[in-house]
């Protein structure tokens, strides 16, 4: 343990190297997300970022490019809480053509203080947390097939408690911020972990896991208007100042990029397997496998959910 005056001592990882793969990392215009892909670009990685707001995108470009110089990234548009921004993103990169190596779904909206739906009527977090991520990962198959690519989806410590919504997954009847929350986040990793088995089951070459951050210092609970959040909460608050702190409640952005980076790049990380922090409560610490939160090893479950996702995103996988 650090005394009194010593720093707390900052997890890191080794990315190997990325040298002719392409990336597609979503939600990278801050946190985590630009985290990740800066690493990966700093690993010879091509990297796009699709995402929201073209001017926080080119933010984060420049940011990755003052760091590499020689960085291969650019800029993409996607809003999740859209499918028809999904499919176009989706007949863009079909019609480039390139396989994707490395798909990271990272984008995460959290706990809109009153319910909001996306512009196809669902509710916001099950729709940017894991429909719009669904129905993406479906349109560009045929470039991940093409890679042999490795699918990671960016979870939360949240999927550890309460549970997917069956009875009311658009959650329009009494309204929780927190349990909708988790609720979209355990959807979200059901899916990945479903991805794996069909993806061995049908021979499509593909390699899906989940990670998550543990607690980090993002602005995913920061100010949002948009969200009915005039100004950050107080979680948020707090977590910035334990991240700061020598205690190993929480850590920086960088640091909770290293899970996702881990389960995304590592020889060693495996399909099928849950990826965070392995300090205290896996809240902070270097990258390691852990034992999958009771939410989301159910098979049934993911069955069930991958029909209901498939109606409502109205998007097909092979059979």
């Amino acid at each position: 343990m650090p005394t009194a005056t010593e720093p707390r001592t900052r997890a890191d990882i080794d990315v190997p190297d990325l040298s002719g793969k392409r990336a597609v990392v979503t939600g990278a215009s801050d946190g985590i997300g630009v985290a990740i892909a800066l690493r990966l670009a700093r690993a010879g990685a091509e990297v796009l970022l699709p995402v929201r707001s073209a001017a926080k995108g080119e933010a984060a470009t420049a940011r990755i490019r003052a760091a590499v110089p020689a960085a291969e990234v650019a800029v993409g548009e996607l809003d999740l809480a859209s499918l028809a921004s999904v499919a176009r993103l989706a007949d863009t990169l079909l019609a480039d053509g390139q396989p994707i190596h490395l798909l990271i779904n990272n984008a995460g909206v959290m706990t809109p203080p009153m319910r909001q739906t996306s512009a196809d009527g669902f509710e916001l977090q099950l729709a940017v947390n894991h429909l719009g991520p669904f129905a993406l990962t479906a349109r560009l198959l045929p470039v991940l097939r093409a890679a042999n690519a490795r699918v990671t989806m960016q979870a939360s410590v949240a999927a550890d408690s309460n549970a997917v919504h069956w009875h009311d997954l658009q959650w329009e009847r009494s309204y929780d911020a927190m349990k909708a929350y988790s609720s979209s986040k355990i959807a979200g990793a059901l899916f990945a972990l479903e991805l794996d088995r069909r993806s061995r089951a049908g021979g499509w070459g593909i390699t899906s896991n989940v990670a998550h951050p543990g607690i980090a210092a993002t602005n995913l609970l920061a100010s949002h208007p948009e969200l009915g959040r005039s100004g950050d909460t107080l979680s948020v608050r707090v977590i910035r100042r334990l991240a700061a702190s020598r205690l190993p409640l929480a850590q920086s952005a960088a640091e909770g990029a290293l899970p996702a980076l881990h389960a995304a790049t590592s020889p060693s990380a495996r399909g099928g397997a849950l990826y965070g922090p392995s300090g205290f409560r896996h809240l902070t610490g270097a990258p390691a496998e852990q034992r999958p939160y009771e939410q989301i090893i159910s098979a049934q479950d993911a069955q069930r959910l991958w029909r209901i996702s498939e109606e409502l995103t109205a998007v097909a996988w092979p059979r």
